[in-house]
C-alpha cells in the first residue's frame, strides 16, 4: 500500500469515528435527534455490519445482546486499554466498531432523559449500568445490574490525625478515587429514575413490582413513603426490603467472617494440647539438646501457643443518625448490628434518633424490623440519644461504641460533644462513623471532624470493610 492510500485510510477511519462521537455528544446534550448525524451514523454501522438496533435509545444493551449474541464479548472490558496498543491505521474498522459500542453504552447510562419512569425501564438501566462497570473491567452485579449494597459507594475508611486516608481497599465503592466518584454519579442517576416512578402505583401491580431490582436508592424511597402504603403495595415494599437487606446481609456476613479474629490474651496460659503445639518453636528452643554422634535432637520441653481470646462479654452500642442525609450508613450499619448480635459473646444494643431517642434493641436481630421502625427525616439532637445511650455503659473497658452520623447538630452541639469525650475517657472504645449519601460522598461537620481528630478517635468513612475489621479485633 503506497504511503498516500495509507493516509487516505486513516483520515476515513477517523471521519466515520467522529461521526459516531458527534452524535453521541450531540445526543448526551439534546434529546432531539439530528437528522445529518443520525444518517452518517446508519451508514458507518451498515459498513461495519452492525445491527441497527444500536442507534436506538429505547432498546437496552441486555436486549441488544440477546438479539445478537455475538456482541456480547465484544462489551466485555470494551472501554478498559488495550493491552498491546500500536500506531498502525485502523484499516479492519475495528475502532470505529468500537466506537459505535461505547456510544451505545454510555447513551443507554447518562441519557436518562426527563418525565416519568416505569419499573421496566429503571430494570433496564439497572441493567445496562451493570453492563458499564463491566466494560470498565468490573463486574456486573447481581441479576445483571449494579452491585448492590456497596454499589453506592457507601464504605467506610479510617484517617489519620491529619485527615489522609488508611488506605483503599478495593470492591465496588471502593478502589481509586475516580471508581468511587463514578459510583457515586452511577447511584446519583439511579436515585433520580428512582424519584420519577409513580412508586406506589408500581407497588400496587404485583407484576410490575417484580421488575424491580432493590437497590440503595429504591429502599430509602420505600422507606420515605412507607407510611403512606398499605394493602398489595406495602407488602410488594416490605418484600423489596427484605430482598435487599438480605442481599447486603450476605455480604457483610462474609466480611465478617473474613475479618480478623482479634487479638490473643497472653495473659492466660496456653492449653497443653496437640493441636497447640509450636513444633518450629520446640526445635528451635531445644537445639542445644542436638547429639551429633546419635544424630538425635533430645527434646525435654515443649512450647505451645496461646489460642486464648476474649471470655469476657463485649457490649456494643450502635446509635444512628436517621435523619435524611443518613440512609445509606443508617441501612449498613443496621444490618451490621445484627450480624454482630449473632456472635457470642456480643450484646449488641441499638439506638435510632433524629430530634428524640428511639430504643431499637429489642429487634437487633431482625434489621428488617428496626428499618420500618425507623423514620427518615427531621433534624439532629445528639445529646437525647446520648442520654439514652449512657445508662448502657456498664463496664467501659469492655464497651465500644459505634455513633454513625454526619453531626450537624443545631447548635454545633458542645453538649454532645461533651458527652462522648466524657464516654471516651471513661475507657468506652469510641468510634465515629461519618455518613455517605446514596450519591457516595461523605459529609461530616467540619467542627466535629477536627475535634474528633484531636480526641485520638478520627472518623471514619470510605470502606465499610474498615469499621468492620475494628469492630472484629475489639469484640474477638
Amino acid at each position: 500500500m503506497s504511503e498516500n492510500s495509507h493516509d487516505t485510510v486513516t483520515s476515513a477511519e477517523r471521519n466515520r469515528r467522529q461521526v459516531l462521537y458527534w452524535r453521541l455528544l450531540a445526543r448526551l446534550f439534546d434529546s432531539d435527534e439530528q437528522p445529518a448525524l443520525e444518517t452518517a451514523s446508519a451508514a458507518v454501522l451498515d459498513d461495519l455490519g452492525l445491527p441497527a438496533a444500536l442507534l436506538d435509545p429505547s432498546v437496552s444493551v441486555d436486549t441488544l445482546v440477546q438479539r445478537f449474541p455475538e456482541l456480547a464479548a465484544d462489551f466485555q472490558a470494551l472501554m478498559t486499554p488495550p493491552e498491546h496498543a500500536t500506531g498502525e491505521s485502523d484499516t479492519s474498522g475495528a475502532e470505529v466498531r468500537r466506537a459505535a459500542l461505547v456510544s451505545k453504552l454510555l447513551l443507554n447510562v447518562f441519557a436518562t432523559g426527563t418525565g416519568e419512569v416505569t419499573a421496566t425501564r429503571l430494570a433496564a438501566w439497572q441493567k445496562d449500568a451493570g453492563w458499564f462497570r463491566q466494560a470498565l473491567g468490573g463486574t456486573r452485579g447481581p441479576e445483571g445490574g449494579p452491585a448492590h449494597g456497596n454499589g453506592d459507594g457507601n464504605g467506610l475508611r479510617r484517617e489519620d490525625g491529619n485527615g489522609r486516608s488508611g488506605g483503599r481497599e478495593s470492591g465496588v465503592g471502593g478502589g481509586t478515587e475516580s471508581d468511587r466518584e463514578l459510583a457515586g454519579v452511577l447511584a446519583g442517576l439511579e436515585a433520580d429514575l428512582v424519584s420519577r416512578m409513580r412508586l406506589r402505583e408500581v407497588l400496587a401491580d404485583p407484576a410490575l413490582a417484580r421488575q424491580l431490582t432493590p437497590s440503595m436508592s429504591l429502599v430509602e424511597q420505600l422507606l420515605r413513603d412507607k407510611s403512606n402504603l398499605s394493602g398489595v403495595a406495602l407488602a410488594n415494599a416490605k418484600a423489596l426490603i427484605r430482598r435487599f437487606v438480605d442481599e447486603v446481609a450476605e455480604v457483610l456476613r462474609t466480611q465478617v467472617e473474613n475479618a480478623g479474629a482479634g487479638v490473643i490474651d497472653r495473659s492466660v496460659p496456653p492449653k497443653r494440647v496437640f493441636r497447640n503445639l509450636d513444633v518450629e518453636r520446640t526445635i528451635w528452643k531445644n537445639l542445644v539438646n542436638w547429639n551429633p554422634e546419635d544424630q538425635r535432637l533430645y527434646v525435654d520441653r515443649l512450647y505451645y501457643r496461646r489460642t486464648a481470646r476474649r471470655t469476657t462479654p463485649a457490649r456494643l452500642i450502635v446509635v444512628v443518625d436517621q435523619s435524611g442525609s443518613m440512609v445509606d450508613s443508617m441501612v449498613n450499619c443496621t444490618i451490621l448490628a445484627s450480624i454482630f448480635a449473632g456472635l457470642p459473646k456480643v450484646d449488641v444494643h441499638l439506638i435510632a434518633y433524629d430530634t428524640r431517642a428511639l430504643d431499637l434493641t429489642p429487634w437487633v436481630h431482625d434489621p428488617f424490623e428496626v428499618l420500618l421502625r425507623t423514620k427518615l427525616g427531621g433534624g439532629n439532637d445528639g445529646p437525647v440519644a446520648m442520654a439514652m445511650a449512657m445508662p448502657k455503659i456498664a463496664d467501659p473497658r469492655n464497651t465500644v461504641m459505634v455513633w454513625i452520623s454526619d453531626f450537624y447538630e443545631f447548635d454545633r452541639s458542645q453538649p454532645l460533644f461533651d458527652g462522648i469525650q466524657a464516654v471516651h475517657r471513661s475507657g468506652v472504645r469510641f468510634i465515629p462513623v461519618g455518613s455517605v449519601n446514596s450519591g457516595g460522598q461523605q459529609s461530616v461537620d467540619p467542627w466535629f471532624r477536627q475535634k474528633f481528630k484531636d480526641l485520638g478517635t478520627p472518623v471514619i468513612s470510605g470502606h465499610i470493610r474498615k469499621l468492620v475489621l475494628e469492630l472484629k479485633n475489639f469484640l474477638a
